[in-house]
């Protein structure tokens, strides 16, 4: 009976101390986003997308020209000069949809490594950091609901971030 009691205490007082334990709050989305280097890869990879947008838009300009050349001169061409001008057309439209079907492809995957390079970098940063101010649990500020604003670490670890992390050089 006393080591039951015993084990009771024991356990009544080892759970409790699970739940003393303060949780910090981090703000990964915010940390990647405001951090020097993700500030630049976005600045990086939303050039990118208007340049390609802005050279599509000017192509398809092109082709709805050529396009309407051809059909307006539908019945002065012969039926096979017609056909292939058609046939050409339809490469240069169907070359067109490949490179933008390209273009997107290449700024997903920069964009996937350039979220993923900061990661690796974080990663130890935020260990260094728990170590240091000895914090057992750090938690993503999307899952939190309500928190004291003095349990986020965002800040500092942006800071951190910053100074070992000044470009993830994209080009």
């Amino acid at each position: 009976m006393k080591k039951l009691i015993l084990a009771s205490i024991f356990l009544l007082f080892s759970t409790q101390s699970l739940f003393t334990d303060t949780v910090y709050v981090l703000d990964v989305s915010k940390v990647l986003n405001a951090s020097k280097a993700g500030k630049e890869a976005q600045e990086f990879l939303k050039k990118r997308i208007e340049t390609d947008n802005k050279k599509f838009q000017s192509l398809e300009k092109k082709l709805l020209d050529k396009e309407k050349n051809i059909i307006s001169k539908k019945n002065v061409l012969s039926n096979d000069e017609y056909k292939k001008q058609i046939e050409s057309l339809r490469k240069e439209v169907s070359k067109l949809q490949n490179d933008k079907k390209n273009s997107l492809n290449y700024i997903a995957k920069t964009r996937a490594k350039a979220r993923s390079d900061l990661i690796k970098t974080l990663n130890p940063i935020l260990q260094e950091y728990m170590k240091n101010n000895n914090i057992r649990t750090v938690i993503d500020k999307k899952n939190v609901i309500l928190a004291d604003t003095k349990l986020e670490i965002t800040s500092p670890i942006i800071a951190e971030l910053d100074k070992k992390l000044k470009s993830l050089n994209l080009k």
